[in-house]
């Protein structure tokens, strides 16, 4: 070997030798089997709408979060959310589940903020115009005030949670469009569409603020596409009288074949 290559090679080892002392390798993501979960949030975080429900929170194990847990089998499972929770009662009652130790925190919130059951209420009761005039009034109010909770909400979560992962998860469309008929006082093509318009608004300024924010977004529409109310194969309740809180909410299969998988995804 010449001299010039031995004085070559000498420098290409120095080189990978301090490129690999001085730059060790990133640590391999922790298995799931390992992370400490809570999930927070409102009726969609809770489970409503699945079988199994209890408590004042209405909490099942049929949830999204309860069939993650099960799937997974994480170091520890909790679920601080509750049927009805808005942004200023989530961060009033259940960022006390959270800990500098959570590695894991999903949620949904922000559609009780809009006002998301009395604007289908009332479309269920009024004209097809003044169902369509109460969504572009939700629509306003979630322009104006809604950013501004769902900024200090997931704020407030990094700040109780620091190491966690946070995944927000959005809201399905509800209604299928096409049908022509949608049973039992069921909504006409037009209050359909217009409530399917707020829910793509809501998503929206939820998606943009949680990426804001360093979240991860958990968008479910793709998976519920073809599932929504009045659809052949709905995974989501329409108007039900036992139990009416119910309504409107997604089915057990909405949870195992809608939620669960945008979440699993959104964690790879």
């Amino acid at each position: 070997m010449s001299r010039r290559t031995t004085v070559l090679a000498c420098f290409v080892f120095s080189t990978l030798l301090t490129l690999l002392t001085a730059a060790p390798a990133a640590a391999a993501p922790s298995s799931p089997s390992e992370w400490d979960y809570v999930a927070l949030g409102d009726s969609y975080s809770s489970g409503v709408g699945a079988s199994g429900q209890s408590g004042l929170c209405l909490r099942s194990p049929n949830g999204y979060p309860g069939l993650w847990d099960a799937a997974n089998d994480p170091k520890s499972y909790r679920s601080a959310a509750c049927s009805g929770a808005t942004t200023d009662t989530l961060r009033a009652t259940q960022l006390s589940a959270l800990s500098s130790g959570t590695d894991l925190v999903t949620l949904t919130i922000g559609g009780n903020d809009v006002g998301f059951a009395p604007t289908i209420i009332t479309c269920t009761l009024v004209s097809d115009a003044a169902c369509a005039a109460t969504v572009d009034i939700a629509i306003k109010a979630l322009s104006d005030d809604i950013p501004g909770k769902l900024d200090a909400t997931y704020r407030d979560i990094q700040r109780k949670a620091p190491n966690a992962r946070i995944v927000v998860l959005g809201y399905p469309i509800l209604f299928d469009e096409t049908a022509p008929s949608c049973g039992f006082a069921g909504m006409s093509i037009p209050k359909r569409k217009s409530i399917n318009k707020g829910a793509v608004e809501l998503n929206r300024v939820i998606a943009e603020r949680s990426r804001a924010a360093g979240a991860t977004w958990a968008d479910v529409t793709d998976e519920f596409a073809g599932h929504g109310i009045c659809g052949a194969s709905p995974w989501l309740h329409g108007l039900t009288v036992l139990p009416p809180t119910d309504s409107f909410h997604p089915t057990g299969n909405g949870y195992r074949y809608g939620y669960l998988p945008a979440l699993t995804s959104a964690l790879r």
